[in-house]
């Protein structure tokens, strides 16, 4: 795989000792990657890769995706027409402003 244009950071609460707590492993946040991953190959978007992280650290938003190298922080993102939100945003190059953290 070729270094990708974009990085989608999933919260998935991992804690260094211990295991996952906080807000977005308990909303599941970690169901939403295999959707993710689903719509960007129906997109053909292959240039975009998925990863688990540990705690983000703003729980009271979660769950949590970061887009990188844009640096665009989404809070709540607990469905599936959030994330088709946010990907049409990323297709056109641009922010999903209904769900960008402040």
């Amino acid at each position: 795989m070729d270094k990708p244009k974009h990085h989608i950071l999933v919260c998935a609460s991992f804690r260094a000792q211990g295991t996952p707590q906080g807000i977005c492993h308990k909303k599941e946040s970690l169901s939403l990657i295999p959707y993710i991953e689903s719509e960007l190959a129906d997109r053909g978007m292959s240039d975009v890769a998925v990863s688990a992280t540990g705690c983000l650290n703003l729980c009271e938003k979660g769950p949590v995706l970061v887009v990188y190298p844009e640096n665009f922080w989404y809070g709540e993102i607990d469905s599936e027409g959030k994330i088709d939100d946010i990907l049409d945003a990323l297709e056109e190059g641009e922010s999903c402003e209904d769900h960008l953290i402040n």
